[in-house]
């Protein structure tokens, strides 16, 4: 278990400092900007996916047939239980409401309005869809370029051990506090090809799932730059064919 103190914090800090990102133009895409925040979190509290538990069998089916390279016998069943405890970020699941993307996994966050920086869009979002704010910035990482047509920018922020999010349900369904040592799981991440394209698509391993790009390769960046001091660029890795629209 990684504990969440103030050594954590300032060996994100350091090492994000010391990382220049990679800065994508719009050229015609629209900006947007997600949030990896960082908090404490308890195995018993946190640890229990209640709304992996509540979706109709048919419907877990369903998510796992549309991620690629799955062998038989995989072994996956779409949880995320068992994944708290210690230091920890937050990650949702989008509400089935939602236009674009829903019931996905997702980082706080969303288009940066026009007058807006990145970093304000980002602060807006973690307020309207979570209930933070007054977070501690400590850094960002590459933006990434989507297949839907958006360059993401993303946020480290600190949320302090007092942390409460609260979901909007009107944009998320579920909030998880997934432990940092989910990341650093020796099977993490996975590549894998798809006909659809030349680059390779990340698959990043957490709890019974996968998270793919652009919410996994943000997730492997944080791992390698942020906690691991590592300069990783991850960029130019692909998403899968479900997340394109």
């Amino acid at each position: 278990m990684i504990v969440y103190d103030d050594e954590l914090r300032e060996r994100l800090r350091t090492n994000l400092a010391s990382f220049e990102p990679h800065h994508h133009p719009l050229d015609g895409r629209r900006h947007a900007a997600v949030s990896v925040i960082v908090l404490d979190s308890d195995a018993q509290l946190h640890g229990v996916d209640m709304a992996w538990r509540s979706l109709p069998e048919h419907e877990r089916t369903n998510r796992l047939d549309m991620v690629p390279g799955l062998p038989a016998g995989h072994g996956l069943s779409g949880s995320v239980d068992g994944t708290a405890g210690g230091a920890a970020f937050i990650l949702t699941r989008r509400a089935q409401r939602m236009s674009t993307h829903p019931g996905q996994w997702a980082f706080p966050g969303g288009r940066v309005d026009e007058g807006e920086t990145a970093e304000e869009a980002a602060r807006r979002e973690i307020e309207e869809e979570v209930g933070l704010c007054d977070l501690d910035l400590l850094g960002r990482l590459d933006d990434y370029p989507t297949r839907s047509g958006y360059v993401i920018t993303p946020f480290v922020f600190w949320a302090g051990a007092a942390a409460e999010p609260t979901a909007n349900p009107d944009e998320v369904a579920s909030i998880h506090r997934i432990a940092i040592t989910e990341l650093l799981r020796p099977n993490s991440p996975r590549f894998v090809e798809i006909p659809e394209s030349d680059r390779p698509v990340i698959q990043v391993p957490v709890g019974e799932d996968l998270i793919h790009a652009p919410t996994g390769a943000v997730m492997y960046q944080f791992r390698a730059v942020a906690y691991e001091g590592r300069d990783e660029r991850v960029d130019e890795y692909d998403q899968p064919v479900f997340a394109w629209q």
